[in-house]
């Protein structure tokens, strides 16, 4: 069950009461961080792939997974992390059975983003982070055997963004995937289908969508 605490920003002095959201557990439960209502929040002033991810146990099955970490923004402008209680190292491995997906509604560059790490942890994929070469548009991800690229805007990719994923999974000898919020050229369909790379299309619900052949085998069987 989701918890509020009360956050004061340090910026304003503002007070705001935020309710931690619930994501979905690979065994189908949901899970709510807790929230450490001792501890002062912090406003955010640089991005850091690691540090906007936090270590969650479900409460159904004890798996220990990685959860966005849980924000609230302030009508001042500043982006206040709330603390998470009972955080870990690293999520328990071992392959889980999917249930059905659950989405993040897409506001932001950054709940797209969000919403392609959370699909790809459902596909099966682990250890996902920031990619570390940055890709030419939108945002790379990374896990075990794939790289991903994220494209927020609302320019549908090209061919060329198509290409340069696939000969970044080629160098890395990985799989790849493509997530779109505006869709793709023609070309760059045909080409993904000559190259075998996976198109989703991300809704604004945050589900991804299966844009080619490729993407809904990988949507079936999963990593």
């Amino acid at each position: 069950m989701s918890e509020s605490v009360p956050v004061r920003c340090p910026a304003c002095r503002r007070e705001h009461v935020y309710t931690a959201p619930s994501y979905p557990c690979a065994c189908g439960a949901p899970v709510t961080p807790s929230l450490d209502g001792t501890a002062g929040v912090t406003a955010v002033a640089h991005r850091a792939w690691d540090d906007d991810w936090v270590t969650v146990s479900c409460g159904s099955c004890g798996r220990r997974d990685q959860w966005p970490q849980p924000e609230v923004g302030c009508p001042c402008g500043a982006v206040l992390r709330v603390p998470v209680a009972g955080t870990g190292s690293a999520p328990a491995p071992g392959p889980e059975p999917r249930g059905a997906f659950r989405p993040v509604t897409i506001r932001t560059a950054r709940d797209a983003v969000t919403a392609a790490a959370l699909y790809l942890r459902w596909l099966g994929y682990r250890d996902i982070r920031r990619a570390d070469r940055r890709p030419p548009s939108g945002v790379g991800l990374a896990a075990r055997g794939l790289v991903a690229q994220v494209d927020p805007t609302v320019r549908a990719a090209s061919r060329r963004d198509v290409e340069c994923l696939w000969l970044t999974a080629m160098t890395e000898g990985a799989g790849c995937a493509y997530f779109s919020l505006a869709g793709y050229a023609e070309d760059a369909r045909e080409q993904a289908d000559v190259l075998g790379v996976p198109l989703f299309v991300l809704d604004l619900t945050g589900t991804p969508q299966a844009v080619n052949g490729v993407a809904d085998e990988l949507h079936g069987s999963g990593a």
